[in-house]
């Protein structure tokens, strides 16, 4: 299984990156997940997408559809695809310490 160092630590990541435990995310991994995006920043906007996502997930143990996360965070498609360019299912759902989306976000 490949892995990845953030934020000084060892993470067990599947072949796209993303964690295999949501348990070991935090504020940190984040950050550092978010280089592997391109993402240089994290804005108030990138951290209400991914809380949300993170919220969600951790209650219902799947990813939000993409019109819940739009409807959610108030942020148009276009803004969600601004913030995270790789698409809310690979960008942002991978910030949030999610496994990799099954389905459409």
């Amino acid at each position: 299984m490949p892995a990845i160092t953030l934020a000084g630590k060892q993470f067990d990541v599947d072949e796209n990156g993303f964690l295999q435990d949501p348990a070991q995310w935090s504020d940190e991994v984040a950050l550092g997940l978010a280089q592997t995006e391109g993402i240089e920043k994290l804005t108030d906007d990138h951290w209400k997408v991914v809380r949300y996502l993170r919220e969600y997930y951790m209650k219902f143990h799947v990813a939000p559809s993409i019109r819940m996360l739009c409807k959610q965070t108030g942020f148009p498609l276009k803004q969600i695809y601004q913030l995270f360019p790789s698409g809310p299912a690979k960008g942002a759902c991978k910030l949030a310490g999610m496994p990799k989306p099954t389905g459409c976000v």
